[in-house]
């Protein structure tokens, strides 16, 4: 299997599993933030998808020409759930977790801890097999439950979780469907 982690064109490894974006930090303490370019690199989106995110309010601004790592886990969210949900809806979710994108006053969760939860969420169930509602809603709740204290409001929080890893699950679902149909296209 050629495992991705979630929003990104790295393979999966083991440091991925408890926390993703500790193999993206680094590159960023670094260097100060990512070049537009280094950061279709790392999500696969052409420029202008993310410069139009940006002008649309879904991602914050830039300050010079580098972005920082609240933008970055911003729009490996969005990439994450885009194959399955309308950008709009995707932009609501977040404003629903989230509120303001420009402001951090409102935040239920850190986008690091939220991004790093999706991705342990994602993992375990890939490696269960299992995503189905029931499990993929315990998952939910027991990584909620252990992260509580960096948490502002669990069941809204709950909610939202449910509703992304089952989007990014849907995507990949849509992306496997679209493998076997162009196959079946080329035979023809």
């Amino acid at each position: 299997m050629n495992r991705l982690i979630p929003g990104t064109t790295m393979k999966y490894s083991e440091q991925a599993r408890e926390s993703a974006f500790s193999l993206i930090s680094p590159v960023l303490e670094a260097t100060g933030g990512l070049t537009l370019s280094q950061l279709s690199k790392l999500t696969g989106l052409e420029g202008t998808t993310i410069q139009n995110w940006i002008k649309r309010g879904w991602v914050s601004a830039t300050k010079g020409k580098k972005y920082s790592e609240k933008q970055i886990l911003r729009i490996l969210l969005i990439n994450m759930l885009r194959k399955a949900m309308k950008l709009e809806d995707i932009a609501n979710l977040m404003r629903y977790i989230n509120g303001d994108v420009e402001d951090t006053s409102d935040d239920i969760i850190e986008e690091v801890l939220l991004y790093d939860i999706l991705c342990r969420i994602i993992f375990t169930a890939e490696d269960e097999g299992a995503f189905d509602s029931d499990h993929i809603k315990e998952l939910v709740a027991r990584e909620v439950a252990e992260n509580s204290k960096e948490i502002e409001d669990d069941d809204k929080l709950r909610k939202a979780m449910f509703v992304m890893v089952m989007g990014y699950r849907s995507g990949c679902l849509r992306t496997e469907m679209e493998k076997g149909l162009d196959i079946i296209l080329n035979e023809m």
